[in-house]
């Protein structure tokens, strides 16, 4: 073959610019099952290099499965010329490197030069589409099941509330100690009912979070005070720090006051024999960072991730939706996070972190007065 000419170098150039910078990656093999190609998308996606991967076989860089498919469909179209998978997508698990594995689209096509015949296969890595989908896809199933919550709370809420009524107006017309007692158990059954209903809203017809500067030592002092209570019957000493520079958050006050209500309140049930409850407040590069520490009775390693699903809970009284409610809120402001840390029989450590509020200038709101 003779030389090529200036223009026909020039397209080359371009061909394999046009093939290095695509989101795509190339894979061409030789009909030995070689690696022939091996472009920089292609290097991303499987986690090897050009070097580690050209001259040597497929086997190396596919999962077993894969790879034996693979070889069986380029023998076959060796010897018979017949196209199967060349011309069409499939979709397939592939393994990158490492040992992940992950879901790729692949096409298939076979040129000939000289007589020999090349295989390239296009992968593109769908995992981060296939994330995608499935955030939509589980947000459509929430909308839809948000939907049938409201009317079926809505169609419980009336009888409740007539229940809850006349077992009041009952209850100020007998003097009958065991019916009063009944009556007690009716009243207080209505009202955790009423309260569950009022969570499974929350949590599944959740309101748009609200972007404002929030004093987040006031706030907490606020909230706290709404415990003083229980933290005194139960010898529970709170200690409150704010460090220079974690004065102010950027979030919506009402639905955070609502976290670390809850919050505060786990933690006070958990420390049945008395103990500390010590709130920090921390600067944290753009972020605030606030860990609730109390010295309660913890929570076993097992069961640590499970206290944020919907309805777990480890209280006779309790939804189970307190934590799932806080840690959606709080992961809805810009960078927001909640986590836990705990030791069965040595308290929990919960860590908000919080978006730190910017006056309109761009500069942080620090401790202004």
């Amino acid at each position: 073959m003779g030389e090529r000419s200036k223009g026909e170098q020039k397209d080359l150039l371009i061909l394999e610019h046009a093939v290095e910078s695509t989101v795509e990656g190339f894979v061409t093999i030789d009909e030995h099952h070689r690696v022939v190609f091996f472009n920089k998308a292609a290097e991303d996606i499987f986690g090897y290099t050009r070097d580690e991967a050209v001259g040597k076989d497929l086997n190396d860089i596919m999962s077993p499965s894969c790879s034996k498919n693979h070889r069986e469909a380029v023998a076959r179209y060796v010897e018979t010329r017949v196209p199967r998978r060349i011309g069409h997508e499939t979709e397939m698990i592939a393994t990158r490197k490492n040992g992940e594995t992950f879901p790729a689209l692949i096409s298939f096509s076979v040129t000939e030069v000289n007589d020999k015949l090349f295989f390239t296969g296009i992968v593109r890595d769908l995992t981060e589409t296939k994330r995608l989908q499935e955030q939509i896809m589980r947000s459509e199933r929430l909308a839809a099941l948000g939907q049938s919550v409201a009317e079926i709370t809505h169609e419980i809420k009336n009888p409740l509330m007539l229940i809850g009524g006349f077992a009041q107006q009952l209850r100020r017309t007998i003097s009958d100690e065991k019916g009063l007692q009944k009556l007690g158990i009716i009243i207080q059954e209505v009202e955790r009912f009423e309260r569950l209903l009022a969570e499974l809203r929350e949590f599944y017809l959740p309101s748009s979070i609200a972007s404002e500067r929030v004093d987040i030592e006031d706030l907490q002092e606020e909230t706290l005070s709404m415990v003083k209570k229980e933290c005194s019957e139960k010898n529970v000493k709170i200690d409150l720090q704010v460090e220079k520079g974690a004065k102010l958050v950027e979030g919506d006050r009402n639905k955070l006051k609502q976290v670390l209500l809850n919050l505060f309140k786990n933690a006070v049930d958990a420390m049945d024999q008395g103990g500390a409850l010590s709130i920090t407040a921390r600067p944290s590069g753009e972020n605030v960072e606030i860990t609730i520490v109390d010295e309660g009775c913890g929570i076993p390693e097992a069961d640590t991730e499970k206290i944020f699903a919907p309805f777990y809970t480890t209280k006779s009284h309790g939804t189970g939706l307190g934590l799932s409610i806080s840690r959606r809120i709080i992961e809805e402001h810009k960078g927001g996070s909640l986590s836990v840390e705990s030791e069965e029989g040595k308290g929990t450590i919960f860590t908000i972190t919080l978006p730190a509020y910017h006056d309109v200038s761009g500069s942080s709101g620090g401790d202004k007065g």
